[in-house]
């Protein structure tokens, strides 16, 4: 940390970080005018919703309907749609090859397609705002009209855009992944009222000191294996020949090829615990038996929920990673390059070879991540269904974004040194 304050220019990114975030919690306090706080906490009591996934993204801010509300959530949805359009439609991947001129055409595309998806999310919400009524008969809204719906959808539309331009600015200008940042910080915000429940847990005699140490000792060790898998890797041996190129020779070497356990990152388990909540969500805006019945049988600690999060997440896994890792344009640029791998002939036995690797990989991945999205099911169940602060989705983000952050100050601080070198 000494060495990255004594580079001007990283203290300069570190501490324009530090001021985005600062707005960023500074509008998480800031509720949307015309709003029943008290309604929206009976709300938020009620169990899983799409609600609780926002909040979870917003450091709190759904929860008392700020105007960062909505979060980061639209232009993450856009971001992942962008990676899985360059699968379908050829325009999109050909973007996707076409270097920075092709990166900005699919940055302008997600922008626009977050908007929309924001607006639809935004407009959704408010009408499910409109239509709840809490236990005593009160409105969400203190001016229940149409125009208070249609003035708390541009709220919440407004203040995601303004997210996603401060998430810009900081991969821009600050230090590490901006949209990352946000969505970290925001969870990490929330972790006093984590700690606060479990103190009021302990002290109410509900959750027992052993069953505490316990679980500290669990969610230590599940930290250390998060960061393990993470950081894990097969690396596969590449030989380039001997180049001759007009008068020169350039001497063959010997590099590797790594291949992540872990290449799709937390989007599997966002993708599954969405798509799981979403009916949910749903139900809710209706009444009758079956919405009960509905709820008993997929609520959150039951076997059909966890099992089906698992079997979700394992297949998202295998499906991500054949997106952003494709192994037949890999074994085609090793080819134009001369490289092969030892043993293997370059061209499609190669691209199998990679294939296999890559899967047999994903495998441990896919179960990994599958283990780690149902364990927060899994500790309720064994506390005695005591909901407490220990997501996987939470976890996952944290450890990734964290890291990947402490590798961008690093080769900022390399880079620095190596100034003062030339200098």
């Amino acid at each position: 940390m000494v060495g990255a304050l004594r580079s001007s220019q990283l203290t300069k990114r570190l501490l324009f970080t530090l001021a985005m975030l600062v707005v960023f919690r500074l509008g998480v306090h800031i509720p949307i005018p015309g709003v029943n706080a008290s309604v929206i906490q009976q709300l938020f009591k009620q169990g899983a919703s799409i609600f609780a996934l926002l909040n979870l993204f917003s450091g709190g801010a759904t929860a008392t309907l700020s105007v960062f509300a909505l979060s980061i959530v639209p232009y993450i949805n856009a971001s992942i749609i962008m990676q899985l359009m360059t699968v379908v439609i050829p325009q999109v991947e050909e973007w996707s090859k076409e270097g920075e001129e092709g990166q900005k055409k699919m940055t302008q595309w997600t922008r626009w397609l977050s908007i929309g998806l924001g607006f639809l999310q935004s407009v959704g919400i408010s009408y499910y705002l409109y239509r709840y009524t809490s236990a005593s008969g009160q409105y969400v809204y203190v001016h229940h009209t149409i125009g208070m719906l249609f003035f708390t959808a541009f709220m919440l539309l407004t203040g995601s855009t303004f997210l996603m331009w401060i998430g810009e600015r900081i991969s821009e200008r600050g230090i590490g992944n901006g949209i990352s940042m946000l969505v970290m910080f925001g969870i990490l915000s929330r972790l006093p009222y984590g700690l606060e429940i479990l103190a009021k847990y302990v002290t109410a005699g509900v959750l027992t000191v052993p069953k505490l140490v316990i679980f500290l000792i669990v969610a230590l060790v599940i930290i250390a294996a998060v960061v393990y898998v993470n950081e894990g890797q097969r690396k596969i041996p590449v030989q380039y020949p001997k180049r001759v190129v007009g008068r020169r020779i350039y001497q063959g070497q010997n590099t590797h090829l790594p291949i992540r356990v872990n290449q799709a990152g937390v989007i599997p388990v966002i993708f599954a615990i969405s798509l799981l909540i979403l009916p949910y969500t749903i139900a809710q805006f209706f009444h009758g038996n079956w919405v009960t019945v509905f709820e008993q049988y997929f609520g959150f600690t039951t076997p059909i929920y966890i099992v089906l999060e698992f079997l979700l997440v394992v297949v998202f896994t295998f499906f991500y990673t054949q997106v952003v890792f494709k192994v037949d344009d890999v074994a085609d640029n090793l080819k134009k390059a001369g490289g092969h791998i030892p043993g293997i002939r370059p061209g499609k036995p190669t691209a199998d070879y990679l294939g296999r690797v890559s899967g047999r990989l994903t495998m441990i991945g896919a179960i990994f991540l599958g283990l780690v999205a149902i364990l927060p099911s899994l500790i309720s169940i064994a506390m005695g269904g005591i909901n407490l602060y220990f997501g996987g989705t939470s976890l996952l983000i944290i450890v990734g974004v964290s890291l990947d952050t402490l590798k961008q100050m690093q080769a900022q601080m390399i880079m620095h040194q190596y100034q003062g070198f030339m200098k």
